[in-house]
Order: structure tokens, then C-alpha cells, then sequence
């Protein structure tokens, strides 16, 4: 292994990403053509990092990277030719910085080691002004490069038969069946179902929730309103995951997130009655780093971020700057210990990037692949949809 990441006792329990880190320290070598070079990326807290300044800097407190390049000692020791040193980085002080600066973590983290391997390639910022910006523009493009959507680890994918029971309810008989259709995207390759059971019962009924729950052999996630009646069906069914959603008589579907904040005291009871029932909650909130705190203040496993406003945008410049809260967002949450899911308007063109973030645990997509199915068939349409979730 040409990276190895080396993690102390007192950073381990952090929720760091440790295969994204692995993974980018292992692609920057490779975009410097260093493949072969071993090197050894150590994450510290403060007092450790204030150690090592003191002792081989001889100045006083934490730094955010240190480099130290393999070389032979005074004892004669050699240096096998492919080692090129240590890189040593502070988490603590990473965690400021990226806070002053308004971005993520393991943002931070990256221009860090990009920082810290230049030196151990050679750049140094302190030999001349032309270095130091010679260094500043390399360590930019790298960043951009180590950027690009994840190569492993997909994120699951979760078929929301909702609109198969809407199309059954306008004729109001029995076909086509939600619980039929959920075996059949099962099949297909489906990591799990998502129905929404709504108080007006406009699709999906109370009969397809228990028949669901008896049938799925993947998972089962209930979305539903906090309302004491769902609240109870939830606890007497016991899905394998609720998802909390705004829900209003009027929209057609789920116009924007949970106000978390605005329903702190609601939403943490009904998570602690979850709780207790073994029933792990997901708040379907917008991307807004507000929304992800109220989510972990009560007490919620995961979050589900809204990429309504990314699929509807107008522009360019408009998606990319959804996206880009959606991804900061996602990030964020990951840190605070919250596990990450995303749906809402995702269809076969403007899903990849999404499912490219490496922060996303999974993907709920209803209405692009009931819409589809109507074309190619439900199997097809899932076998499609999974080929484009699992090629990121």
C-alpha cells in the first residue's frame, strides 16, 4: 500500500471519512505520478501536533501540517528508494480553519495533505516568492482534480412505489398493486422500498403498509407526517426506518423540508418513541446547516436532504449552486454523525452527481422510475436507474 493512514487514539472515535480520505491521498499520488512512493499520512489532535513542533521546529503550540521527507541518519540507516516520508496534520486545528473558512472538514483535510505531499515531492513555499506561488497554483489544481465524484462505495438505491398506488387510485380498483410493484423493483435489484402513507391516504393505504411490511425483504422505510394516527401505525408496523416529512393537503408532493428547528420538542418525542421501539428516524430536511443541527439536537439517525431545488433549477450556475450546498450540506452532516440520504426530484439525467457524493448513504426515486416503467417496464426501469447510481 504506497499511502498508509495512520489515525491516534484520541482522533479514531472523530467521524472522519475514511475511506474518502484513503482514497484521495491515493489518487493525489497518482496525479504526481508517485504511485509506487510509499507515504505515511498520521491525523493528530492538538497537543500532539504542539509536540512535534515544539520538539523538530523548536516553536511553541499546534500547526496544521508538518512534512518530514525520508532521509538517511547519522547511523547509517538507508532509505528504501520509494519511501518518501510523513505528512502529520492536526485535526483540530483543520477543524477551525475549515470553520473560519466556511468550508467542510474534509475539505480542509485535503488541501492539507495535498499541502503536505508537495512538500515531501519537493515544493517549498519558503524558498522564494516564484516557489510559493508556483506551489499555491499546483496545490489548486490538484484540489480540483481530487474533487471529482467518488470511484467506490455506491450509495443504495430505494424505489418509492408511491405513484404506482396513484395510478391505482384513480380508478379506484386493485391494479396496479404497490405491494406487487415492490417485489417486482426488489427483484430488479432494489436495496429497499419507500411508500409515503399521507393522512389523506390519496396513494398509498394502510393495507400496502402492513402487506409491505410482511412482503419486503430488503428494507422498508415509512415516510410519513408527524401526526399521532401515522405515529401509531408506525409503531404497530414497525418499519425498518421512518422518514419525517412536511406534508400539506394541497401540494401534489412534498413541496420542501422539515422545519426541524420550528418542531424541535414534536420531533424529539416522536423519536424517542421510535427509539424505543427499535425504529431508527430519518428528518427529510432542505440542505441548510441549521436544519442539520436541530436534526442531531433531536436526536435523529439520519437526515434525507432535499434536492428539489437542484433538479428544478433553471441554469447552469443555478445547479451548480444547489449542488454545491447539497454536497457541504451532506458533508456537515457526516461530521456531526449523522448518517446521509437524499431525495426528491432525482430522475436519470440529473441523479450521477448526486450519487457521486461520498457522504450519501442512499438515494430515494420514485416518480422518474414508475414514469419510465410505463415505457420500458418497472424491472427495466430500476435496472437503469441502479446502472447509473452503481457507475459512480
Amino acid at each position: 500500500m504506497p499511502v498508509h493512514c495512520t489515525y491516534s487514539p484520541v482522533v479514531a472515535p472523530l467521524p472522519l471519512n475514511r475511506r474518502l480520505i484513503r482514497q484521495r491521498c491515493d489518487m493525489l499520488l497518482h496525479l504526481l505520478e508517485l504511485d509506487r512512493a510509499e507515504v505515511s499520512v498520521v491525523f493528530l489532535d492538538d497537543a500532539e501536533m504542539a509536540a512535534y513542533n515544539e520538539r523538530y521546529r523548536q516553536k511553541k503550540g499546534p500547526t496544521n501540517v508538518l512534512s518530514f521527507p525520508a532521509t538517511g541518519g547519522d547511523d547509517g540507516f538507508v532509505v528504501p528508494e520509494n519511501e518518501l516520508g510523513d505528512v502529520l496534520i492536526s485535526v483540530d486545528t483543520a477543524r477551525r480553519e475549515a470553520a473560519e473558512q466556511r468550508k467542510s472538514l474534509h475539505s480542509r483535510l485535503t488541501e492539507l495533505i495535498i499541502h503536505g505531499v508537495l512538500h515531501l515531492a519537493g515544493y517549498d513555499h519558503e524558498r522564494s516568492e516564484a516557489e510559493a506561488v508556483r506551489m499555491w497554483e499546483e496545490e489548486k489544481v490538484l484540489f480540483q482534480q481530487l474533487q471529482q465524484p467518488r470511484s467506490a462505495a455506491m450509495p443504495f438505491l430505494a424505489i418509492n412505489v408511491d405513484h404506482v398506488a396513484t395510478v391505482r387510485q384513480a380508478r379506484g380498483g386493485n391494479e396496479p398493486d404497490p405491494v406487487l410493484a415492490a417485489s417486482l423493483c426488489e427483484l430488479a435489484g432494489a436495496d429497499g422500498i419507500v411508500v409515503h402513507l399521507r393522512e389523506d391516504r390519496r396513494h398509498i393505504q394502510d393495507r400496502d403498509v402492513r402487506l409491505l411490511r410482511q412482503t419486503i425483504k430488503t428494507r422498508l422505510n415509512l415516510e410519513m407526517a408527524n401526526v399521532p394516527e401515522i405515529v401509531d401505525i408506525a409503531l404497530e408496523v414497525l418499519p425498518d426506518m421512518i422518514t419525517l416529512v412536511p406534508e400539506k393537503r394541497k401540494e401534489l408532493t412534498t413541496e420542501g423540508g422539515l422545519d426541524v428547528l420550528a418542531n424541535a420538542k414534536k420531533v424529539g418525542k416522536t423519536i424517542a418513541k421510535m427509539g424505543k421501539a427499535g425504529i431508527p428516524v430519518s428528518l427529510f430536511i432542505d440542505p441548510d446547516a441549521a436544519q442539520v443541527q436541530a436534526a442531531l439536537d433531536a436526536g435523529a439517525t439520519y437526515v434525507e436532504l432535499h434536492t428539489g431545488r437542484y433538479c428544478e433549477a433553471r441554469s447552469m450556475e443555478e445547479q451548480e449552486r444547489e449542488f454545491n450546498l447539497i454536497e457541504q450540506t451532506a458533508e456537515l452532516a457526516y461530521e456531526s454523525g449523522l448518517r446521509v440520504n437524499a431525495g426528491h426530484g432525482l430522475d436519470y439525467r440529473n441523479v450521477h452527481p448526486i450519487a457521486a457524493l461520498p457522504f450519501i448513504d442512499e438515494l430515494s426515486i420514485g416518480h422518474a422510475v414508475v414514469s419510465r416503467a410505463v415505457l420500458v417496464g418497472l424491472e427495466n426501469a430500476v435496472r437503469e436507474m441502479l446502472a447509473i447510481v452503481r457507475a459512480v
